[in-house]
């Protein structure tokens, strides 16, 4: 059986980890097993926050409606209870930007939930 020599593939495997770990903290960054291990649970952070960062702007943008909509009178539930009576179909995160940055479009939003709540 002939003799495998892995020098060049184990060289660049793990060249590869150590500059996926630049930038990392002292021997996490130079020495090839801490900075695999780091390397390692850096992916999986951030595979797992990737998905967390969508329910944390679903959660901002029903904090920011709600806050609006509590100007009017009224809740976050009635408001898009009312919202779907009325079939109008804005997402959250264009009504938190309206109510962010737009408060008249916004009022006119409200108005015409109400609206269709009385109807």
């Amino acid at each position: 059986m002939t003799r495998v020599k892995r020098g060049n593939v184990a060289r660049q495997r793990r060249k590869k980890i150590l500059k996926l770990a630049k930038g990392f903290r002292g021997s996490h960054s130079k020495l090839f097993r801490t900075a695999n291990q780091q390397v390692m649970k850096a992916l999986r952070s951030a595979y797992r926050d990737r998905r967390k960062r969508k329910r944390d702007f679903r959660r901002l943008w029903i904090v920011r409606i709600n806050a609006a909509v509590r100007q009017h009178g009224m809740s976050y539930s009635q408001f898009i209870g009312n919202m779907k009576k009325a079939d109008i179909q804005i997402n959250r995160k264009m009504l938190a930007q309206i109510a962010v940055l737009d408060p008249t479009s916004f009022d006119k939003v409200v108005q015409a939930v109400g609206s269709a709540a009385k109807a």
